[in-house]
C-alpha cells in the first residue's frame, strides 16, 4: 500500500518521498516533539517520536522538555495534553478529528445528571472533553476503572460516563448496584459486535481474544468463554496498553483483536511472530484517520491547528485526572 493510497491529498501539500524527515527537521526546529495515538495512520505512527493510548501520550507531553506538543490524535486527547500541560503549545494536526464518544455528553448534561443524583461520585473515562472532566469527580481509563470505582465508598452513589459498555464491565467485575452508567459509546467500538466476534472465531479456531472493554462484543467474548466455545484463558479484556504488554509476553501463534484496526500495527511491531487479526476489518475511525502526512506537514510548518482550553476548567479537570493517579497507576491508558 503506497502513501498516497493510505493518505489521500487533502490540504494541498503534497509529502513526496521524503515527507518522514521533512516532519523532523520540522519538528527539531519547532522544539517539538510528535505524538501519535495507536489509532493513527501506520505512517503517523512511524514518524511519531512517542506512540501510545491518550493519556500516556499527554504524560510525555507534560514531562518532555519541548516547548510544543503535536499530537496526532482526536480532539479530546489534543486537550487532555494541554491540562496536563498548561505551559506548552500544543497542536493537532486536524482541529476537526472529533470523537463520537467524547461528543455523546457534554457539561450541562453532566450537570443536570449531577442535580438528579446528588451527593454521587462522577467518574469520567478519560475519553471526555475538558469541560466534562471539569465536572468530575475522578477520571478513570480502561485499565484502571475498576479499581477507581472500588476506591469509592460501596455507600455512595457513582456516576459512570460516557461508555456504556465499559461501564457495564466495570459494574459486572465490581457488583456495584448503585452505578448509574451514561448510555454512551463509541461508533467504531459498538460497530463490533457479538455475531462479528462469534464468525470471526469460528474462523479462527485456536486463536486468542483480545477484547477492547468498549467494544460492543464483549459480553459475547465472556458468553463464548463461558460456553466452553472458547477457553477462558485466552479471552483477555484489556486497554490498548494491555494489549501490547500480553502480545510481548505471549505464546499464541494466532490472536483475533477487538478494537480500532490501526492498534494492529503496534501488535504486528511488537510480537511479530504472532498472527494478529482483526474482528471487524472495517472498524476504523474516520476521526483518527483524519490526521495525514500532509496536515502533519502544514502543522509544523504553519503552527496550526493550535488547541486552547480555558485555565479555569483545565485546573478543575487536572484535579480529576491527578486523583485517578492518586488511586493507583492508570496502566495502560483508553
Amino acid at each position: 500500500m503506497t502513501l498516497s493510497e493510505i493518505a489521500p491529498a487533502t490540504t494541498g501539500i503534497d509529502p513526496g518521498p521524503g515527507w518522514a524527515d521533512e516532519v523532523r527537521a520540522l519538528a527539531r526546529r519547532r522544539n517539538a516533539v510528535v505524538l501519535a495515538h495507536n489509532y493513527q495512520l501506520p505512517a503517523i505512527q512511524d514518524v511519531a517520536d512517542f506512540t501510545g493510548d491518550s493519556l500516556a501520550l499527554s504524560r510525555i507531553a507534560a514531562q518532555s522538555e519541548a516547548s510544543t506538543i503535536v499530537f496526532c490524535g482526536v480532539h479530546f486527547m489534543a486537550e487532555t495534553a494541554k491540562i496536563l500541560a498548561p505551559d506548552k503549545t500544543v497542536l493537532i494536526p486536524d482541529a476537526n478529528a472529533g470523537c463520537s464518544l467524547a461528543d455523546s455528553i457534554d457539561a450541562d448534561q453532566l450537570r443536570a445528571w449531577k442535580a438528579e443524583h446528588p451527593g454521587a461520585v462522577v467518574v469520567s473515562y478519560v475519553n471526555t472533553t475538558a469541560a466534562v472532566k471539569a465536572e468530575t469527580d475522578i477520571c478513570c481509563t480502561s485499565s484502571n476503572a475498576v479499581e477507581v470505582v472500588e476506591s469509592i465508598p460501596v455507600d455512595r452513589e457513582v456516576l459512570f460516563l460516557p461508555d456504556q459498555f465499559l461501564g457495564a464491565h466495570v459494574r459486572r467485575i465490581t457488583g456495584r448496584e448503585n452505578m448509574h452508567v451514561w448510555a454512551g459509546e463509541c461508533h467504531v467500538h459498538a460497530g463490533i459486535s457479538g455475531p462479528s466476534l462469534t464468525a470471526t472465531v469460528e474462523s479462527h479456531p485456536g486463536a486468542d481474544l483480545y477484547i477492547h472493554p468498549e467494544c460492543g462484543c464483549a459480553t459475547s467474548a465472556l458468553y463464548l468463554a463461558g460456553a466452553g466455545a472458547v477457553p477462558a484463558d485466552r479471552v483477555k479484556i484489556l486497554s490498548t496498553g494491555g494489549m501490547l504488554d500480553a502480545a510481548r509476553t505471549s505464546t499464541a501463534t494466532s490472536v483475533l483483536v477487538a478494537t480500532e484496526i490501526g492498534m494492529l500495527h503496534q501488535l504486528r511491531k511488537a510480537a511479530p511472530q504472532i498472527d494478529f487479526q482483526a474482528v471487524n476489518e472495517r472498524a476504523s475511525c474516520r476521526y483518527m484517520k483524519m490526521i495525514t502526512p500532509e496536515k502533519l506537514l502544514r502543522s509544523l510548518r504553519d503552527g496550526t491547528d493550535e488547541v486552547h482550553v480555558d485555565p479555569e476548567l483545565a485546573a478543575r479537570g487536572r484535579k480529576a485526572v491527578q486523583r485517578m493517579i492518586e488511586i493507583g497507576k492508570p496502566g495502560g491508558g483508553e
